[in-house]
């Protein structure tokens, strides 16, 4: 069985586009036209086709629409489905589609087009990281405009995961060849694409969509690798917007210069957790005493301040408040270097400068990959530095992405740093790929395991209604009670455009594309 994992991808798409061109020789295709909205995206779309892992999530989010739409804070709302109900038993759901809805080529988006959708997806292994896929039971075609879709057992995220851009949202059957081979991204979206090449991709206003249209009539998304160029872009009125982690990234310095130089900043917390992450295998690691240590002799808020310009906000808790089922939020841990040694002394670790035990020294190697967690470097140098002074002897490994990827599910590290996952998967994709036992999460890697913990997280993940949250929060007692991890950070969004853009808006998730309300002057 092939294990794909979203976040994955993810990071497949961040090291790709970081091999990409340093920056363009020159922009005039750039120039300003009153009706069209220019945006940045750090490499060219390619493949469109929403049910593989290729293109950019924001670029397919405009042209696919989903049966049910995440809006912020974690609401589900009507999307191609009108409306829907559930079985008794939590395992059946009924869609009802919305009346008159096609596709961009005039096909209907009725049921049958959704069963074609689904057959092209779910229930395969290399969508079984989705537990929606992975306890599918069966599907069927009610009537024209009813489609149900049948699980093994109940699956309370079902309609969250039924909102994300892929591999769930829906393609026209006309968008194949003869042999099935996806040849043009045809949706039902507010977008439909004119042309898509390495230099941009265009799209102009679907006048048939089901929704409310769009203020203008076109969109270019513009390919700018390099995040400076991107910058001077902005400055020169070249470029409308740039932002999100996946869509052209800018980073907390960049933010400052743009502000200072008139450019619209737009921050906001994020939806995941910057934290750091043991190897329970390790001895040393093994001891309660000297997880809480290490998480004591980190000061979080410095690390926001020296290594991020106080673009993240410092955390004790697993997963931020803008997600739902987040649970209570955690105080965040104050450095407190005389507790951090005083637990070491308890859990015999003792001496001056490096601490020792048994013989042993207090030595342990912190993995980085700066393709993988963007951030690492730095954060792993203040952390070296900040646990020196408790009494560890922290040493620091960098590795490219792929090797990364082979040595942390292999337990080649001591330490490391994780993000989770974040909006519209969390939290339930983060407790189970990385906390959960059975859960195969293929070069992802667990945080911490724990027959213990197993039966709390299967029992919150699957069980709906009034008591879940309750339930999730005895998966976050846990662990914090164990100190299985460290959280350090919720990194925050940052979204930048220029005075052009009037009524800009965050958007829900980093999966889906800035353009709703806008207009432009």
């Amino acid at each position: 069985m092939t294990s794909i994992s979203r976040r994955n991808f993810t990071q497949l798409m961040l090291a790709a586009a970081a091999t990409g061109i340093a920056g363009l020789p020159n922009v005039a295709w750039a120039q300003e036209d009153g009706d069209t909205l220019r945006i940045a995206i750090l490499k060219a779309t390619g493949n469109l086709d929403p049910h593989i892992y290729r293109a950019i999530w924001g670029v397919q989010s405009v042209i696919y629409d989903p049966l049910v739409k995440y809006v912020e804070g974690g609401t589900i709302e009507p999307g191609l489905a009108e409306s829907w109900t559930v079985s008794d038993d939590g395992k059946s759901y009924m869609f009802k589609l919305r009346e008159g809805a096609v596709f961009h080529d005039g096909t209907p988006a009725d049921a049958s087009a959704i069963e074609w959708n689904f057959k092209r997806w779910i229930g395969m292994d290399d969508h079984s990281w989705l537990v929606t896929s992975a306890n599918y039971d069966s599907m069927a075609v009610v009537d024209a405009l009813t489609f149900q879709l049948n699980l093994k057992k109940p699956i309370p995220q079902v309609l969250s995961e039924l909102s994300l851009v892929r591999p769930v949202r829906f393609l026209s059957p006309a968008s194949v060849d003869a042999d099935g081979k996806y040849v043009n991204p045809i949706g039902t979206g507010p977008w439909k694409v004119v042309v898509s090449d390495e230099t941009h991709t265009l799209v102009e206003r679907n006048e048939q969509f089901w929704g409310e249209k769009p203020a203008f009539s076109k969109i270019d998304f513009l390919v700018i690798p390099d995040g400076n160029s991107r910058s001077a872009a902005l400055r020169a009125g070249e470029i409308d917007i740039a932002g999100g982690d996946y869509v052209s990234p800018v980073t907390p310095e960049q933010a400052l210069v743009l502000k200072s130089s008139g450019v619209g900043v737009v921050t906001e917390t994020g939806t995941n957790t910057f934290l750091l992450g043991y190897n329970q295998a390790r001895a040393i690691l093994q001891d309660v005493k000297v997880r809480q240590a290490i998480s004591l002799g980190i000061d979080r808020a410095a690390i926001a301040t020296a290594v991020y310009s106080d673009f993240t906000s410092p955390t004790g808790s697993l997963v931020p408040q803008t997600v739902p089922m987040a649970g209570k939020p955690v105080e965040v841990p104050i450095r407190d270097v005389d507790k951090a040694k005083a637990l070491l002394e308890e859990a015999g670790w003792t001496g001056d400068g490096v601490r020792s035990k048994d013989g042993q020294p207090l030595a342990l190697e912190l993995v980085l990959s700066e393709e993988a967690v963007q951030g690492s470097r730095a954060v792993g140098e203040v952390v070296q530095a900040q646990l020196a002074e408790v009494g560890f002897d922290i040493t620091l490994r960098s590795l490219d992405h792929a090797t990364r990827h082979g040595d942390i599910p292999q337990g080649l590290y001591d330490l490391t740093f994780f993000f989770t996952i974040g909006a519209p998967y969390d939290p339930h994709s983060t407790l189970t790929n990385y906390f959960l036992s059975t859960f195969p999460n293929g070069a992802d890697g667990k945080m911490w395991t724990s027959a213990d913990l197993d039966p709390l997280l299967l029992d919150a993940i699957e069980t709906g209604g009034p008591d879940q949250a309750a339930k999730y929060q005895l998966v976050y007692d846990w662990i914090y009670a164990n100190q299985a991890v460290a959280p350090l950070f919720h990194p925050q969004r940052i979204w930048v455009h220029t005075s052009r853009v009037n009524g800009f808006a965050m958007p829900p998730t980093e999966y889906d594309m800035p353009y709703e309300g806008i207009t432009l002057s």
